[in-house]
């Protein structure tokens, strides 16, 4: 079946850049720049849409639901980015956050070729996963139409799910279809059809909002600190430790006993904070607040 472009947004030519290839490098780049503004006031005025898909997300994770992200090309893999980025970050299951690509894993380097044209692949993909009514869905499509992203969403929808799309054009086929439509339109590429660029960056806007707010909403975030950070590596021991100093004034020798002894930055940080030294009641205030330290404290009169 043959796509009409025309009517997608963002196959659209644009006039300010038609005479790209005449420029000096540093002209170009500059032009390119100048796009590239106009994508966080895109997303922006999507802010409203983001805000009630999140609250919803996080609704779902407390009832043991996942996020899932499904895209293709670029989009796939800005979801992958996204997904792969909440283990170590925030302490959550691999599966929390997960990103089905068209054509699989080895899609994310090498294209393959006609995978995003397969509704039935979004649907054997979401089955292999054991999908439930339990999750949210969200197709990511520049430009909306995508079969792969619309096919996981429909089929998301008919089994009960949530679902959700990140799109770049207006009036797409997705945003009618699913439960929470983002549209941040941002408009004619740089390079005509090229969405790897302005709508690439309000994909990756968009998810890094999504993920982040929602991981705050479940108590992963304490002031603006990483409080569940997974210390993985070298960086991520120092950065555990520098967590606990930044609030807590101790040495880092000090810091890193309480995290070995509570299992954990977030804990170690509420035990010093509350000045509760027994493990069981740390764990006990933490449960009770779903995680949460500013609550705990509340609870425990401290805050």
């Amino acid at each position: 079946m043959q796509v009409n472009l025309r009517k997608i947004g963002t196959e659209q030519r644009n006039s300010n850049t038609r005479h790209i290839d005449s420029l000096s490098t540093l002209e170009i780049l500059q032009v390119i720049n100048n796009e590239d503004k106009t994508v966080a006031y895109a997303v922006e005025k999507a802010l409203p849409q983001i805000s009630s898909l999140v609250d919803v997300i996080v609704e779902k994770f407390y009832e043991d639901g996942r996020l899932i992200y499904m895209g293709a090309g670029t989009s796939g893999r800005i979801g992958i980015l996204d997904a792969v980025e909440c283990r170590p970050t925030y302490g959550v299951p691999d599966d929390m956050v997960m990103c089905l690509m068209a054509g699989g894993e080895s899609a994310f380097v090498k294209a393959v070729e006609g995978a995003e044209d397969s509704k039935e692949m979004a649907v054997s993909d979401l089955k292999k996963i054991n999908l439930t009514s339990k999750d949210v869905v969200i197709g990511i499509t520049a430009s909306g139409r995508t079969p792969y992203a619309v096919g996981g969403v429909e089929y998301a929808k008919s089994i009960g799910c949530i679902t959700g799309c990140i799109t770049t054009s207006p009036n797409s086929e997705i945003a009618k279809i699913v439960d929470y439509p983002i549209e941040a339109i941002t408009g004619a590429e740089p390079i005509t059809g090229s969405t790897r660029m302005k709508s690439g960056t309000a994909q990756k806007m968009i998810c890094n909002l999504i993920s982040t707010t929602s991981m705050i909403k479940m108590g992963k975030v304490y002031e603006n600190l990483m409080i569940d950070v997974q210390p993985t590596n070298q960086k991520l021991v120092s950065r555990a430790q520098n967590i606990i100093i930044e609030v807590t004034g101790i040495s880092n020798e000090e810091a890193q006993k309480y995290i070995d002894k509570f299992g954990g930055v977030k804990k170690a940080l509420f035990a010093i904070l509350s000045g509760i030294d027994d493990i069981e009641k740390v764990n006990y205030y933490l449960d009770q607040t779903k995680g949460h330290i500013r609550n705990a404290l509340k609870l425990v009169g401290k805050e």
